[in-house]
């Protein structure tokens, strides 16, 4: 179910992989996203089961549209919430706000980003006091989504921030065209490299640690490569068959 759990200074991280869940075997059992192929039903007992484990009491995820917005899940926002909104519409609940990344400071709380190549990061502050957690494709990690959510946390009153870097596609994985390599690298030096294969690609990761550096944050990743690891989920090896797997994090009870 995790490829990586953990609970210490009062938050826990999370990283799920395919196994565990009641979907279809071509998606992988634990699909936690795509109920425009996978059905509603299974995909809201995956994350009743994932929840049930992590033992959370509200499970909150966006409509990720590769940006920059910054949802803050305040009181107000949970007032609202039910158990299966993080369904939308596809579940004929009301749609998802649109946006790439979360904080919050209420416990309880699990702040879940949905991946099959992006790079889910996930980020505390050091006492515990707020989370965060965002979607950093390269669309958001090129228009600062990584930054936008540690202004928010700070504004939260979050002092030392950690954070955490999950299983995404990796550098020499990560194929894109050689233009678009240019431009990123031009934008954000070092975060293009060659492909194992010698073409033109891009290391996420290695550009996400490299922007929480400058913002004064230590990363610890946990990020085996999703096309290769075949316990995760990828949308490069499996396309339309890939389900979806999630980072999460919240503030322990």
């Amino acid at each position: 179910m995790f490829s990586f759990l953990e609970r210490s200074a009062g938050v826990g991280v999370a990283f799920t992989d395919r196994h565990g869940g009641v979907s279809d075997e071509h998606l992988g059992p634990l699909n936690l996203g795509r109920t425009d192929v996978d059905g509603p039903e299974a995909v809201g007992r995956n994350g009743e089961l994932v929840a049930a484990e992590l033992g959370v009491r509200h499970w909150v995820a966006t409509h990720q549209v590769h940006g920059a917005e910054v949802l803050v899940v305040d009181r107000d926002f949970l007032s609202g919430w039910g158990p299966r909104s993080w369904l939308g519409a596809d579940a004929g609940q009301p749609p998802l706000v649109p946006a790439d990344a979360m904080v919050t400071v209420e416990p309880s709380t699990a702040l879940v980003i949905r991946v099959a190549d992006c790079v889910p990061v996930l980020l505390a502050a050091v006492d515990g006091s707020v989370v965060g957690a965002a979607h950093a494709g390269r669309a958001g990690f090129d228009l600062g989504v990584l930054q936008a959510t540690v202004e928010q946390m700070r504004e939260l009153g979050a002092g030392p921030i950690r954070a955490w870097i999950g299983p995404h596609v990796c550098g020499e994985c990560y194929e894109v065209p050689d233009e678009m390599a240019a431009a990123v690298e031009a934008r954000h030096p070092g975060v293009a490299v060659r492909s194992r294969w010698g073409s033109a690609a891009l290391d996420l990761g290695a550009g996400c640690a490299a922007q929480l550096a400058a913002l004064g944050i230590a990363a610890e990743r946990r990020d085996p490569c999703t096309l290769t690891t075949t316990d995760l989920h990828s949308h490069r090896r499996d396309a339309e068959r890939a389900g979806r797997l999630a980072g999460i994090i919240w503030r322990v009870s």
